[in-house]
């Protein structure tokens, strides 16, 4: 009992970690260029993430000689990514469909910070859920030199997930911190769930671990592919005059870049 008690305080410090970057998404002393380029890091960020766990899925799917994958793990895959995508475009267009459907203005064109953290926020959930299973998997089967190095990186990339989920809120005058908590706790806390499956799993290594890493990184996947969409759309979005729209198209490139760099540096931990 000691040893999961030990397992589930160092999955919680883990998952938490994610709220060690709330305080400088609820600053309100951040100048608008900064804004911009948190922004843009954090679709950088999101962009490794999809690559980084798309690696992951090949270095289990693909064999290693003739590069042949396996159908039954291809089938999960894109069932994984399809569905997360599917249910995410419904819960962001419940809300404007629900408008609509009562004769108010639709508000699918406009940018709605809420419901783009929420679905930052499930789409982090999905994948922290994954680090979470890794990690607990291999606390079971005693990798120790491995889960130092695990434990560290999914430490620091969490802090870095905050951004993301924060981005839509920064520079708004209107900052409900109760909700900006709620999502981060979505964002951080199925690493504690995503842990204790990995634990269980690891106690009956024959329970299909490796089907289930595959559907929950696709599901993952899916879930980032969706996220990045509203984000992208609000970067590019056009400023009133050509150079302020110049300046913040500049901001974001190079953010993008900088926040794939990070993401990168932070996984190498």
């Amino acid at each position: 009992m000691s040893d999961f008690l030990t397992f589930f305080v160092l999955t919680a410090v883990m998952g938490l970690s994610i709220f060690i970057s709330l305080p400088l998404v609820m600053s309100r002393r951040i100048p608008v260029a900064w804004i911009v380029m948190f922004s843009a890091v954090a679709i950088g960020i999101l962009i490794f993430l999809i690559a980084d766990i798309f690696s992951d899925v090949a270095s289990v799917n693909v064999g290693s000689a003739q590069y042949l994958t396996n159908p039954t793990l291809d089938a999960l895959f894109v069932g994984g990514v399809a569905l997360a995508y599917v249910i995410l475009y419904f819960i962001d267009n419940r809300a404007p469909a629900l408008a609509k459907a009562e004769g108010q203005e639709s508000s699918l064109g406009d940018f709605n910070p809420s419901r783009v953290a929420l679905i930052i926020a499930i789409g982090m959930g999905f994948q922290n859920l994954t680090e979470g299973l890794v990690f607990g998997f291999n606390w079971v089967a005693g990798n120790v030199s491995l889960l130092g190095v695990i434990f560290v990186g999914f430490f620091v990339q969490n802090i870095t997930e905050g951004f993301p989920i924060g981005a839509p809120f920064m520079g708004r005058t209107e900052r409900p911190r109760g909700r900006i908590v709620a999502y981060f706790m979505i964002g951080g806390l199925t690493t504690i769930l995503g842990g204790v499956v990995g634990y269980l799993l690891g106690t009956n290594p024959g329970a299909y671990y490796t089907q289930i890493l595959v559907f929950f990184d696709a599901i993952a996947i899916g879930a980032l592919v969706y996220v990045i969409l509203p984000m992208i759309r609000v970067a590019f979005r056009k400023e009133g005059t050509t150079t302020a729209h110049f300046s913040k198209q500049r901001l974001v490139y190079f953010g993008v870049l900088a926040g794939f760099l990070l993401g990168f540096v932070v996984n190498s931990f």
